[in-house]
């Protein structure tokens, strides 16, 4: 199995900044990509940003020049550098891990690390 653990999170005031770290552990093999979600009040999770081992990066366009997702290969780790936050970044955020396993995909979850983002 493979443990993801988020850390980061906390409260912020309108337009300053958070970092979020994601560890991953276990039994991890071909990692494909890395990434982060959020799920804030009375919404569904949806996808922030994700990056491949490749470096190939992907951002919803709502946080496109804001946010920044970097990855440590070597140690498993990914990390979501949050800059001008706004109200809506308000959020539970999940990082994810994807593996590949004789050609099948394996989606792992983090328990999530909240962000709250105040006036």
């Amino acid at each position: 199995q493979v443990q993801l653990v988020e850390s980061g999170g906390g409260l912020v005031q309108h337009g300053g900044s958070l970092r979020l770290s994601c560890a991953a552990s276990g039994k991890i093999s071909s990692i494909y990509a890395m990434g982060w979600y959020r799920q804030g009040p009375g919404r569904q999770r949806r996808l922030v940003a994700s990056m491949t081992t490749e470096g190939n990066t992907n951002y919803v366009d709502s946080v496109k020049g804001r946010f920044t997702i970097s990855r440590d290969n070597a140690k498993n780790m990914a990390f979501l550098q949050m800059n001008n936050l706004k109200f809506e970044a308000t959020a539970v955020y999940y990082c994810t891990l994807v593996d590949q396993i004789l050609g099948k995909l394996n989606v792992y979850w983090g328990q999530g690390t909240q962000v709250t983002v105040s006036s």
